[in-house]
């Protein structure tokens, strides 16, 4: 009994603080959000869109799983190389700290 009274009392206090920070949210919700005109956002997704397609020109065709695995090995020696493929791309951070791809 004194446990289910305890999960009562911190389901009804859970649900008093979740009120009070939606009420206080609110008010001041429109000066957090961000708003972009859509002719600047259509400008933005085309430029994403055009980097998107000649890094994948630029890739080798279709690496397998294990090649892939075979330069993140590689890659992980380096500091730099580790932190740009997790920016950038595996292929593209072995490029441009090892060269080519070798296979």
């Amino acid at each position: 009994m004194k446990t289910f009274t305890l999960l009562v009392l911190c389901a009804v206090v859970s649900v008093c603080l979740c009120a009070g920070a939606g009420s206080s949210s609110s008010s001041d919700s429109p000066s957090n959000e961000v708003f972009v005109k859509r002719d600047l956002a259509s400008a933005l997704m085309k430029q994403r869109q055009k980097r998107a397609g000649t890094a994948a020109a630029a890739a080798p065709a279709a690496l397998t799983l294990t090649q892939l695995e075979s330069l993140r090995e590689v890659c992980e020696v380096n500091l730099a190389c580790e932190h740009m493929a997790e920016t950038a791309g595996i292929v593209a951070a072995y490029t441009a700290y090892y060269g080519p791809v070798p296979f």
